[in-house]
């Protein structure tokens, strides 16, 4: 009898298990695809100057894009899980779940073991992420931007003004039709044959690159073409044409995607090849420190006794010993400031480093405030929750970069200006988790009411109570 309802009882617990699983889940998902196409539309709003008129393919788009993506991946998994516990507490909580959960002997803290344990994998999958795709996707994006800032737009014609965007040729338009894209009253003065120039002139025409993009052609009807070289004032030659066509260069216009490699920046590294570059600089510290000891030893051990002035030696080797205390002190305000910068190096991979794991961190700290916050507010509805969501991680984010700012100009330690979010934020969880367990507390909104007109709060009060 007892074996069958310890089975119930484990049944039972893992139905309220997956019950809570899924009340997250959905919202989760929800959140993390509407908080990426908010990410991905600002994106390509602050973008938009670099990219419109270079011509560039839809793939090179997608690519810009889906490198993008790692970044917001970074930003948007913690909120997501925020906003996902605050639905599901709060819906429950709405619902009167908790109460009734609470009523059967299942506690707060027992309703979030489950949310807690999957914020565990995902802060997991983070770390790895950040160790692994974040840093590779960061140098693809570099090195992607590099090369559409370096591409040039694509050529335009003003009718009436001459474009020398191609190198070595200069084009003069007089009319452009802007239903067939004709040119009319074309003008060409070639000088890639220098001292050789072509001067071509054509009635109508028309432009267009050639498939590999590599060249710009120009597809000429009814012209002459105009030969001379200025090193022979009685060489010319004119050739009247019906079709001719000229092929210009046009590497300029088109884009060439480098390969990855090279140099990469602190944010384009993991933590273990972080900490490599920290400890070689570790080591050059030393070094620096040790070559300073020694040169105040040197300074200490130097005899600089009174010379009687009168004596023409003893002033030769007075301004001597001036001299060398003066190189002695340039020397070591030089290794200051070596030492300085190194330290500053050091403190910022350092910085890097613990992000790559405080932000993961973030996803359990979340939890602890989502999970008894969702219980007060009793609203499980989008737009509470990211609002509220909002609030937190705006908090939380002033934190991080006020730590990370500090951290960088040596004022804190990079471990507590980083994990200094994650502190407040934790404990600041575990009071609200504490107080929701042992009290039965809500949060209302109706101070809000005190914000808006009379005439409003009246309008409201009648459509609550017809």
């Amino acid at each position: 009898m007892v074996n069958l309802e310890c089975k119930a009882d484990k049944k039972l617990l893992m139905i309220i298990i997956k019950y809570i699983l899924k009340n997250h889940l959905i919202p989760f998902l929800f959140s993390v695809f509407i908080l990426l196409s908010v990410f991905i539309l600002q994106y390509m709003v602050k973008m938009a100057d670099r990219l419109v008129g270079k011509g560039l393919s839809a793939w090179i788009i997608v690519q810009l894009v889906t490198y993008s993506l790692a970044w917001m991946v970074v930003l948007v998994v913690p909120m997501a899980v925020l906003i996902a516990s605050l639905m599901a507490f709060g819906s429950m909580s709405q619902n009167n779940e908790i109460a009734i959960l609470k009523a059967t002997g299942v506690s707060l803290y027992r309703m979030m073991v489950p949310p807690l344990f999957a914020s565990v994998f995902i802060a997991l999958f983070l770390v790895h992420f950040n160790n692994n795709i974040y840093p590779d996707a960061n140098h693809a994006l570099r090195i992607l931007l590099e090369d559409i800032s370096r591409k040039k737009p694509t050529l335009s014609l003003v009718p009436g003004v001459f474009s020398q965007e191609v190198p070595n040729y200069s084009i003069l338009v007089r009319e452009i039709d802007q239903n067939t894209n004709q040119l009319k009253q074309i003008t060409i003065y070639d000088y890639s044959r220098l001292p050789k120039v072509n001067i071509v002139t054509a009635s109508t025409g028309k432009i267009y690159f050639s498939p590999n993009q590599k060249k710009l052609m120009m597809d000429l009807y009814s012209g002459e073409i105009h030969e001379s070289d200025n090193t022979e004032k009685k060489s010319y030659r004119k050739l009247r044409f019906i079709r001719h066509k000229i092929a210009m260069p046009a590497e300029q216009f088109a884009f060439e995607q480098s390969a990855s490699g090279g140099q990469r920046g602190d944010r384009e590294l993991g933590a273990y090849q972080l900490k490599k570059i920290a400890d070689s600089l570790e080591i050059i510290q030393t070094r620096y420190f040790k070559d300073y000891n020694s040169r105040i030893r040197s300074l200490l051990k130097h005899n600089y006794s009174p010379l009687d002035n009168n004596n023409g030696a003893g002033k030769f080797v007075y301004l001597r010993a001036q001299q060398k205390i003066r190189n002695d002190q340039a020397s070591m305000n030089d290794i200051l400031l070596r030492i300085d910068f190194n330290d500053r190096d050091i403190d910022r991979y350092w910085v890097e480093i613990h992000k790559k794991y405080s932000l993961p961190f973030a996803c359990i700290i979340f939890v602890l405030i989502g999970a008894p916050l969702g219980t007060m507010m009793r609203k499980g509805g989008f737009g509470m929750a990211a609002g509220m969501s909002l609030i937190f991680f705006l908090v939380y984010w002033a934190f991080l970069i006020g730590g990370e700012k500090l951290a960088d100009r040596g004022l804190l330690s990079p471990m507590t200006g980083i994990w200094s979010a994650n502190l407040f934020l934790g404990l600041l969880g575990i009071y609200l988790m504490i107080k929701s367990a042992r009290e039965k507390v809500t949060i209302n909104f109706d101070f809000f009411n005190k914000l808006l007109p009379k005439s409003w709060r009246f309008q409201q009060e009648n459509d609550e109570n017809p």
